[in-house]
């Protein structure tokens, strides 16, 4: 019987089997930030197992509330700070170089092909974009994954989805994942692997291909996957350049990690894209999703353009082409944040940043803040928030506060606005 992608990579880094279903993988990478990481790391001082399996394949970084905000975030910082120094941990990404984890992480090229990564935070399967298995772990899979360079997960089902046609003009990723989860709902893909797949995936750079992994979670996936192809390659290239005699030398090795043809599926769905039109969540849960017409004119307080989904340049760009020689509405108060440095820098040398601050948005530094509700945009009780974001429970950005998800161009057209509403950019 045939292989999925995620059973590949499985049979590749497989060191045991303790009880039938449940795998001990060898692990290619840990990554850490402030929130999580600190708790496993002074668990592991209480227990005299102050050690790093390997330095090289640990990544940190200060990104979910940077700079500190009080005197608790800044302990969180130090934590981590310190740990990375004792520990010489080199790609350690401190305030000022630092951005959002599943954005800088990708960037620097630390995910590739074929390899296992975990992280204490539940977006971590955003890496599965590059034909990875990536999964968000609770602090003890962390604590051992930091110790000894292994983690115990249980052996994946798959649900592929095959997305066919073609996406409208002005419709994305995230509406692409937002009518997904829709289908699917909440708990449709719980402790599955989801590998997209289909045309319309194939066409897709790693900025959307990372934008539909990050909210496989949102299903309940432990992961998304995009199989690895040219795209892949010329994303990674100047990382991997010296690896390989070509970029089809490359393709060819990665290949070993698409799934073999009678690879079988827990579910195998076919996703037609053509009819999908920009979506947005009402309520408070991600599968709680309408088309943008149907939500029209609903008031909302504040825009919110930036995340490990929707923060990338790409999305920048396309927020940025509805708002040139426009200004938001003043019953809202709009945000963006870049989500890496180099993000910024990029938006910055486009006039990508000077077209949002002339709209009258307010231009943050790289952070996870406003997304969890803990800086930089935390909404009131009864206030709402147009947001690019990744999930709406309830009081997610605020006590009280409300989240619509959406994409950056329905955002920045709800910005303009001052409500709810589709895009130009969107032909109905």
């Amino acid at each position: 019987m045939g292989k999925t992608t995620a059973q590949k990579i499985f049979a590749a880094h497989l060191i045991d089997t303790p009880t039938e279903g449940v795998s001990v993988l060898s692990l290619d990478r840990v990554f850490c930030h402030e929130i999580t990481t600190p708790i496993a790391i002074n668990d592991l001082v209480s227990r005299g197992k102050d050690r790093v399996f390997d330095a090289s394949k640990i990544k940190a970084v200060i990104d979910h509330v940077t700079p500190a905000k009080d005197s608790k975030t800044a302990e969180q910082g130090k934590t981590l700070r310190d740990w990375a120094r004792r520990h010489n941990i080199k790609d350690f990404f401190d305030v000022g170089a630092n951005g959002v984890c599943h954005a800088i992480f990708p960037e620097k090229g630390f995910v590739r092909p074929g390899y296992t990564v975990i992280m204490g935070d539940s977006h971590t399967c955003t890496h599965g974009a590059f034909g990875a298995f990536a999964a968000g772990v609770g602090t003890t899979d962390l604590e051992v994954g930091i110790l000894k360079g292994v983690c115990t997960m249980r052996s994946p089902d798959t649900i592929r989805i095959r997305v066919t046609g073609e996406l409208r003009e002005g419709v994305y990723a995230k509406d692409l994942i937002l009518g997904i989860i829709g289908q699917l709902s909440v708990n449709g893909a719980t402790d599955k692997v989801i590998e997209f797949a289909g045309p319309v995936v194939e066409k897709m750079g790693m900025d959307a291909r990372m934008t539909l992994c990050n909210m496989a979670i949102e299903a309940g996936a432990t992961c998304g996957i995009c199989y690895p192809d040219m795209t892949t390659v010329e994303y990674l290239w100047d990382f991997i350049k010296d690896e390989f005699p070509s970029k089809e030398a490359a393709l060819a090795d990665y290949s070993k990690w698409l799934p073999d043809a009678d690879a079988e599926y827990w579910k195998d769905i076919e996703f037609n894209a053509s009819e999908l039109e920009p979506m947005v969540t009402f309520n408070y849960k991600p599968d709680q999703v309408k088309p943008v017409r149907e939500m029209e004119g609903t008031p909302v307080h504040q825009i919110y353009i930036g995340s490990c989904t929707n923060g990338r340049i790409e999305d920048l760009r396309i927020a940025a082409s509805i708002l040139k020689g426009k200004k938001i509405s003043p019953d809202v108060r709009a945000i963006v944040s870049p989500a890496t440095p180099k993000i910024f820098a990029q938006a910055l040398d486009e006039g990508i940043i000077k077209i949002f601050m002339d709209a009258g948005f307010c231009v943050t530094n790289p952070t996870c803040g406003a997304c969890l509700g803990m800086s930089n945009g935390v909404l009131a009780k009864g206030e709402s928030c147009a947001s690019t974001t990744n999930r709406n429970f309830n009081g997610r950005m605020g006590k009280g506060g409300m989240v619509h998800l959406m994409s950056p161009a329905t955002a920045a057209a709800t910005a303009i606005d001052g409500h709810i509403t589709n895009s130009p950019l969107f032909k109905g």
